[in-house]
């Protein structure tokens, strides 16, 4: 439930609800008039928790410090969120030993920092008629990154590049 959802104090229309105090002890149903005259008594508001539920659950809380905690929560989930990068690495099929070389280094730099490399083959004029070079190329960076990746998406041929999506193995 989305936080425009949640209704609080007189905004709650119900006929009868099922009250929970502060404490989390249920106080058992009554009318909302009742349950918010409660509320207002102990200096405290009244919370839908559970709209779907027959007859609603409210609870009875400190509104702000229940949203305080909530955001707190949210920001704490943000923080662990892990967040990938997608480096690219550009070749061409007539690439040299030496050039690949510098190329598969930099990819397993990138899949080591903890982001995904998109490989791509750029043809030029007449490399267009042979593309499985241009796979086969795609296929020699997988297995020279070998156990460092997992190949996410497969050598594929877009206009005039091809593309593969290599990740990093889950620790």
């Amino acid at each position: 439930m989305s936080k425009a959802d949640l209704r609080i104090n007189d905004d709650i229309r119900w006929r009868e609800v099922r009250v929970i105090d502060e404490n989390g002890q249920q106080l058992g149903i009554m009318s909302s008039r009742d349950a918010n005259a409660l509320a207002q008594e102990r200096h405290l508001d009244l919370v839908e928790i559970s709209p779907q539920a027959r007859p609603p659950v409210c609870k009875i809380l400190d509104y702000g410090k229940y949203r305080y905690e909530q955001q707190k929560r949210e920001k704490e989930a943000r923080k662990k969120q892990k967040v990938f990068e997608v480096k690219e690495v550009k070749l061409r099929p007539g690439i040299e030993d030496h050039d690949f070389g510098v190329k598969f280094k930099n990819a397993a730099r990138f899949l080591e920092d903890g982001n995904k490399v998109k490989v791509t083959i750029m043809f030029r004029g007449r490399e267009m008629s042979h593309p499985e070079l241009g796979e086969a190329l795609l296929v020699r960076m997988a297995e020279e990154l070998g156990d460092a990746a997992v190949v996410e998406k497969k050598p594929k041929l877009e206009g005039r590049n091809m593309t593969m999506i290599v990740a990093p193995k889950s620790k």
